[in-house]
């Protein structure tokens, strides 16, 4: 009897509702009751799918932020070596520039150490020997000026004095007005001295000194070094600043005057300007 006066209670109430507003208020009433009742069931469900969601975010954002820093530190690699590889190809070409230059058979040259066995010794080492050909006394130059000349010619290296030895000297001229000297190593790499040069001589601060020809080993024309800043009369106390890039050199070029070529073998790597002869090792 009372599930079928709820039945029919129901249906009347049904009926009422869809022919009729009259219940609107009361449901309306009814449902601030029951919202919040729905909505505290729906609590723990939903915080719990909001901490899921959470946590996998932030899980997803810590591996892409990894990701992206070892991705930076890849990149920050590959540039360095990019920038290194470029400095390497600018330095290059511009020996290649010189070299054809220069108009004399010349060899590329890596530099492999640098002799401090002495406080003044400026002597360095580099990858190529007598089986390319290479012997003592032959000049050395850069892409800016004279280097120095081969000291000891070994099977695989060869060791390069610099023109800023104390034992090393070069005839050289000042191409101004052609007065002819001698320019001695002081030790320093950033410094050459005259101590034949008369106190009367015609130089100024800024001349440029080319070699001179003078004693067979280097040839003339090549930049050796610019006069530094000195009051007159200065005498023996006149420096000068050499053109080579002596402590900044990664490659040298072993030079071969036209007379002397020589000699290729299948084991050489050689540029000619004037011959293209180019033999792979």
């Amino acid at each position: 009897m009372r599930l079928l006066i709820a039945v029919s209670a129901s249906i009347g109430l049904l009926m009422i509702e869809h022919i009729s507003p009259r219940l609107d208020p009361l449901r309306a009433g009814l449902s601030l009751v029951v919202d919040p009742i729905k909505y505290l069931v729906d609590l723990p469900s939903e915080i719990t799918r909001r901490t899921s969601d959470s946590l996998q975010s932030y899980s997803t954002l810590l591996a892409e932020n990894k990701k992206l820093r070892e991705t930076e530190s890849l990149d920050k690699i590959r540039l360095l070596k990019y920038d290194a590889l470029e400095k390497e190809n600018i330095r290059l070409r511009a020996l290649l520039e010189n070299s054809f230059k220069l108009g004399e058979q010349v060899l590329i040259a890596e530099l492999l150490s640098v002799n401090i066995a002495t406080p003044y010794e400026n002597i360095v080492v580099v990858n190529k020997g007598t089986r390319f050909g290479i012997h003592p006394q032959q000049p050395v130059v850069d892409a800016n000026g004279v280097v120095g000349q081969v000291f000891r010619a070994l099977p695989t290296t060869s060791e390069i004095m610099l023109i800023t030895d104390p034992n090393h000297a070069i005839p050289v001229q000042v191409n101004r007005n052609g007065l002819l000297t001698i320019a001695v190593g002081s030790g320093e790499l950033n410094r050459l001295n005259f101590p034949y040069l008369p106190d009367n001589a015609d130089i100024r601060p800024g001349d440029l000194l080319i070699t001179s020809g003078l004693g067979g080993t280097f040839p003339p024309g090549y930049p050796v070094a610019v006069v530094d800043p000195f009051t007159p009369p200065a005498g023996k106390q006149i420096t000068a600043t050499p053109k080579a890039a002596l402590d900044r050199n990664r490659e040298l070029m072993i030079v071969w005057s036209n007379a002397n070529q020589i000699p290729i073998t299948p084991t050489q790597t050689v540029q000619n300007p004037q011959k293209e002869d180019n033999v792979n090792e």
